[in-house]
């Protein structure tokens, strides 16, 4: 049994009709279709993170961001649980671009790739598309 969790965010920026997800290209989840996020640092708040994390990975900024669901992640023979807080941002300042770990891409809602990306995000993206509040343990 986890005797500790890995704090983490996810953030996802929803546009009428799109939603800009990033393909990650290195590290844990290589080769997945993601929102960006990643570790919350010491010393930083949770949304702090989750900031610093989208602009890093995507070059945007964002103003208001909505925290939409937390989503723990447990995986066998790991010691530490995930914990992802996961947030919508629906206005952000900057173009999408790419980084070392991502390469963003616009996807309309209705061609979202669920099938490069993790199993679990088809239970939960649609409820993040409705602006609905969720919780999840995977």
């Amino acid at each position: 049994m986890p005797s500790s969790s890995k704090l983490l965010t996810l953030v996802l920026v929803v546009q009428p009709g799109r939603v800009l997800l990033g393909m990650k290209k290195r590290g844990f989840g290589a080769g997945k279709w993601n929102g960006f996020g990643g570790k919350v640092q010491p010393g930083e708040t949770i949304e702090d993170g989750a900031r610093r994390e989208l602009l890093e990975e995507s070059g945007l900024t964002v103003g208001a961001l909505e925290k939409v669901g937390n989503l723990t992640f447990e995986f066998v023979g790991e010691a530490q649980l995930l914990d992802v807080h996961v947030f919508r941002a629906d206005h952000y300042n900057g173009e999408p671009t790419e980084s070392e770990e991502m390469r963003p891409r616009w996807f309309k809602q209705d061609e979202i790739p669920f099938s490069q990306m993790w199993a679990d995000d088809n239970l939960w993206f649609p409820l993040l598309l409705q602006k609905k509040k969720f919780v999840g343990y995977f």
